[in-house]
């Protein structure tokens, strides 16, 4: 927490943070655990949810790869932007982005 004075709701947040923190240092002592991070890849889990998500919301076929639909959608936003229709345009790269975030 950042502030430039401790208000009581703060300081009452942190003593109950002290206070539980010690009860579990004190119960991993008495049981011999020792804490540890998990070690665990999360990268394919998320990109793997991102080309569902992306799949459903614009009707990729499973025959279709996503590489696939941003040409076509990058083509059409050019043809729009050739004929000055902007703001289709736009619609069309904010979802080639979205898309892109998941490949």
């Amino acid at each position: 927490m950042y502030a430039d004075e401790l208000t009581d709701s703060m300081e009452k947040a942190i003593s109950e943070t002290n206070r539980r923190r010690k009860l579990q240092e004190e119960y991993n002592k008495e049981h011999g655990i020792i804490p540890k991070t998990i070690q665990k890849s999360i990268r394919d889990s998320i990109k793997a949810s991102i080309i569902e998500e992306a799949e459903a919301k614009y009707n990729i076929s499973k025959e279709e790869s996503i590489e696939e639909v941003i040409n076509k959608l990058t083509d059409e936003m050019l043809k729009y932007a050739s004929n000055m229709e902007f703001e289709k345009a736009a619609e069309l790269r904010d979802k080639i982005k979205e898309l892109e975030k998941g490949v």
